[in-house]
């Protein structure tokens, strides 16, 4: 299962799954700096962030904000 980092609150990863539920996750469960738009992959009894996923989303949110924005990305 696939989670996108909402925010956190207190000991707790508020998390977005693929169909845009929400979880809770204890930060102990979470890979050292996990932080805050990071992807994190549960899968086979192991936990990981998925960078090459974060940083896509990233790229992605900054060349909408940008178009939203009227400014040029191709400069």
């Amino acid at each position: 299962m696939r989670y996108i980092i909402d925010r956190f609150e207190g000991a707790f990863a508020v998390c977005e799954d693929e169909s845009g539920a929400f979880r809770n996750i204890e930060k102990s469960k979470l890979p050292k700096g996990i932080r805050s738009g990071d992807v994190v992959v549960f899968e086979e009894g192991s936990v990981f962030a998925d960078r090459a996923a974060s940083d896509k989303r990233r790229t992605e949110i900054i060349a909408l904000q940008n178009s939203l924005w009227g400014r040029r990305t191709d400069k």
